[in-house]
């Protein structure tokens, strides 16, 4: 029994709170004590629990139920050798208590010898009487090993047990899924469903397996049976939203995402999905103000900020898109999608010692896309800085060897420097590589182009 605050049945727990309060010690019988270390366990509370552990045992010092409460503490606390040598002690006793087994299993896993644990449940297994939760050990166990399919059969067992554990569901959908068996999964959840009709959490797993297959009416038709089941499924709503966005029915997507703002306090998802189902039906006004209530709502999510700055980047108002992704960095400076995006706006409105400012943080934040190291080195170029854009292109080479882009960009640099050694050595990789990119010292590089060193190698 799981003792609650407001429970009628808090007497113990109320005495017991009482006696820490005023040190007058009070007698509880054993079972009593480990429903109250069970409560102070759940509630995070583990100072009371081991208080409670301690003064259960001072009055039932033989109790094995209380000292395995003890063992759970000392896993908590990793302390494996204590808990090891508790339990040890208590297998001694009681051989053919299966709680001791699993207890063992949890100080083993803690310990990452998870096929060892494994082995102590299978023992449990063959002494228990109700194997829900160790099947559901089991197959946790085989999750740290990445046995999938062993995991896979464990929470279908659990799932043979109790058709209402939704936990085992979850995690076996996370194993068909990593073990990209997507069939079979809308296989098993459509047999399951036939036992177990309203499980509005199997209907939702089976629309997402659905989706995923871009099978948008299946998908559809499980969503919609998955609200049926529970007309209060906030995620079934979002999910069908996202399907009926799919198929551009995109005024039905924003009925189902307006219904989950009533449902419960809103969320940036379905504001910034509202937004833009707005903005896909041509309805400007409407989709801007679900942006600003997205960013209202959650001004981190860089989804909602990146939705304004495009908004007004498509209205060809750039000024406006840089005060928003300005306003952007302000809140959170470390995000790369952000910095890519200012270099983006700032080079379309010509700042571009601000662009490459933008493009540079872009890089030391780890985008290291083609593109950004083109770009940066273009605008360098643009600026003067040709010794600059020459160690940003070799450091391109790194992580894109053999790319004629870059290499013809390195030619026409080290022609502009008079290191016309060098330049000849990258204008014949790049010729090497992809002699369709020489237009770039035409169009980047014109003088270097004219010269008739570069024209003889152009023609070799």
């Amino acid at each position: 029994m799981e003792l609650r605050p407001n429970d009628n049945d808090n007497v113990s727990l109320t005495r017991f709170e009482s006696m820490l309060k005023t040190n007058h010690v009070l007698f509880f019988d054993s079972e009593e004590f480990e429903n109250i270390i069970h409560y102070y366990l759940n509630q995070g509370k583990m100072s009371l629990a081991k208080k409670a552990i301690k003064l259960g045992l001072q009055q039932h010092p033989t109790s094995v139920n209380l000292k395995l409460f003890k063992v759970e503490i000392f896993v908590f606390e990793n302390d494996l050798d204590k808990a090891d040598t508790l339990i040890n002690e208590l297998y001694a006793l009681e051989p053919f208590n299966e709680e001791i087994y699993i207890q063992k299993a949890n100080i083993l896993s803690k310990g990452d010898n998870h096929k060892k644990a494994i082995e102590v449940l299978e023992t449990a297994l063959e002494l228990s009487e109700d194997p829900l939760d160790i099947y559901s050990l089991i197959g946790m166990e085989h999750l740290f090993l990445d046995q999938f399919e062993e995991a896979k059969i464990n929470f279908m067992k659990c799932l043979e047990e109790d058709l209402e554990d939704y936990s085992a569901l979850h995690n076996m959908i996370y194993c068909f899924e990593y073990l990209d068996q997507q069939e079979e999964a809308i296989v098993y959840l459509n047999s399951f469903l036939e036992k177990n009709p309203y499980c509005e959490v199997a209907w939702h797993q089976l629309g997402k397996q659905y989706f995923d297959l871009k099978d948008y009416e299946k998908a559809l038709a499980a969503f919609d049976f998955a609200i049926i089941s529970d007309d209060g499924f906030i995620g079934a709503y979002l999910e069908k939203g996202k399907v009926l966005e799919k198929l551009k029915r995109f005024d039905e997507a924003i009925e189902n995402y307006s219904i989950t703002l009533k449902l419960d306090d809103p969320t940036s998802f379905a504001l910034l999905r509202i937004g833009l189902c707005h903005q896909k039906s041509g309805h400007n006004d409407l989709a801007v103000q679900y942006f600003f209530k997205t960013v209202e709502e959650d001004p981190l999510l860089d989804k909602g900020w990146i939705a304004i700055t495009k908004f007004y980047n498509k209205q060809k108002d750039f000024k406006k898109s840089l005060y928003y992704i300005n306003k952007a960095i302000n809140i959170d400076s470390e995000n790369v999608k952000y910095w890519k995006l200012y270099a983006q706006i700032n080079e379309r409105l010509n700042f571009l010692e601000e662009a490459e400012r933008g493009y540079k943080k872009a890089l030391e934040l780890g985008n290291y896309e083609l593109d950004t190291w083109l770009t940066r080195a273009d605008i360098l170029h643009q600026l003067g800085e040709p010794e600059a854009a020459v160690f940003n292109l070799i450091q391109a080479s790194e992580f894109f060897p053999e790319n004629a882009e870059i290499e013809f960009r390195l030619a026409g640099l080290y022609y502009m420097l008079l290191e016309t050694e060098k330049g000849s050595y990258h204008l014949k990789n790049g010729m090497r590589f992809d002699a369709e990119f020489a237009f770039i010292l035409e169009e980047l590089f014109p003088n270097v182009f004219k010269s008739q060193q570069v024209k003889t190698l152009l023609k070799a």
